[in-house]
């Protein structure tokens, strides 16, 4: 298995001292003595994971509890995302990466609990299209934790930020189980298998015979609009079958059906490991059929159902598009944006549903990628710019930013650490009917847009 393992770290036991010589040129131009006030850049604000044109490296992450005293985050890279230079003594296409690691426990009030500092290069391999990194984290039983993960790309001199919840409380839930591909014994980072893809399931807290895995049909409902007042639609329904197979470490597992997958180590508990079958063209919209589902965001119920049952789903689909856009020219560029908005919620919010049909994915396909992001331990906030407001005092122009936010709350569930539903309030102004009308009128719908625009 071709990954790097850290020795073990406690409190700051590899320390790298870094010393970044920044140099700024400030040039002021005074016009009849008027001056700009912009606002400050937010440290805080991490749009760009969610906004492929502002971050070139999306790592992914795993969190293994190998004992009841240590976790094991890995952190996976992918070579496509790295930037090799030969500006180095040995003269061999290198990344230079520096993780920055905190370890809060969530259940005593986020004490930190370990950090880590570790600069490692990444010497580039010829046919290799991953790399990974495992990184122990000291830990105790009975906790909820969440790393914070910073990492520098030190040759580009740009850093992202992530935040991996994982927790210690049971010894069956997820975080007790890896998955590794059967063959090449690879660790694997995605539950959302593809339909002959063979896996094997490894269990870190001691002998186990049976494996219990109860199937559940797919998740087939989408959101309500955000103006509406309504609870939270989830899995509320039973298993269609449980089986029991006698578990071995070795054990190839394949799910060839499309549904959710849920193992447990006894028939009786929930707490498990969860394996995902989203369809064969998932994440992607290849087929007439796959891409109509998405387009209930805009379309009404008699359009998807017409839409579902036409013989030529392709032609019909084309003049759905091309009535929104008045040409073809217009709805091709409509196409390609709204597709690639859902391709992109597929890879940021999949849960144990894919992710267009997540509460973030809905606002992220029609409001686009949020301006601002803040994350909590327990959910998230997303900021969408208003039209800017501009006002002059005594020669000075000021410039004030508004922003529509959106409120994530972190929803408890025994299949996925990824889904999160939109707190709802009667006062919050979503704008969401301009927004559809907006997008039936062929204007990609933008919040801080001119009017008309």
């Amino acid at each position: 298995m071709n990954k790097l393992s850290f020795p073990g770290m406690k409190n700051n036991i590899a320390i790298i001292r870094s010393c970044f010589i920044v140099s700024a040129i400030l040039s002021v131009f005074v016009f009849n003595s008027c001056r700009t006030t912009q606002p400050a850049a937010d440290p805080k604000d991490l749009s760009y994971l969610y906004n492929p044109t502002k971050n070139s490296i999306n790592p992914r992450y795993n969190v293994y509890n190998q004992s009841d005293e240590l976790s094991v985050l890995s952190v996976k890279f992918f070579a496509s995302d790295l930037f090799f230079s030969e500006a180095n003594p040995q003269g061999v296409p290198t990344a230079q990466m520096l993780f920055n690691i905190k370890l809060y426990n969530a259940s005593q009030g986020k004490q930190l609990a370990d950090t880590a500092v570790y600069n490692i290069s990444i010497v580039k391999e010829k046919g290799r299209i991953e790399y990974i990194y495992d990184i122990p984290l000291k830990v105790e039983k009975g906790n909820e934790y969440t790393a914070d993960v910073r990492i520098l790309d030190r040759l580009r001199l740009f850093s992202i930020q992530a935040f991996i919840p994982f927790n210690t409380l049971s010894d069956n839930n997820r975080y007790n189980f890896k998955m590794v591909g059967h063959f090449d014994k690879n660790e694997l980072f995605n539950p959302v298998l593809k339909t002959d893809e063979y896996v094997n399931l490894l269990y870190s807290k001691g002998h186990i015979d049976s494996l219990f895995i109860s199937y559940y049909k797919p998740y087939s409902e989408v959101p309500d609009p955000p103006s509406m007042i309504l609870p939270e639609k989830t899995l509320d329904y039973e298993p269609d079958k449980v089986i029991a197979l006698p578990y071995s470490d070795t054990l190839p597992m394949m799910f060839p059906r499309e549904g959710i997958y849920h193992c447990t180590l006894e028939r009786n508990i929930q707490d498990g490991y969860t394996f995902f079958n989203l369809g064969a063209t998932y994440p992607s919209m290849k087929t007439p059929d796959v891409m109509i589902e998405p387009l209930v965001y805009l379309a009404t119920q008699d359009e998807i159902d017409t839409l579902r049952l036409s013989v030529r789903q392709k032609v019909a689909l084309d003049d759905f598009w091309i009535r929104l856009g008045g040409n073809v020219d217009k709805a091709r560029e409509l196409i390609r944006i709204y597709y690639t908005r859902v391709l992109y919620t597929n890879f940021y919010f999949t849960s144990y549903k894919q992710g267009w049909r997540s509460e973030r994915g809905m606002i992220y396909i029609i409001y686009g990628p949020p301006d601002k992001v803040y994350k909590t331990i327990d959910g998230e906030n997303w900021g969408y710019r208003k039209p800017v407001i501009k006002s002059s005092w005594g020669g000075r122009y000021s410039v004030k930013e508004e922003y529509l936010f959106f409120n994530f709350k972190k929803s408890d569930n025994i299949f996925s650490d990824n889904d999160y539903y939109l707190s709802r309030n009667e006062t919050l102004v979503t704008y969401w009917d301009k927004a559809i009308a907006s997008w039936h009128k062929g204007v990609v719908f933008r919040l801080d847009n001119p009017e008309g625009f």
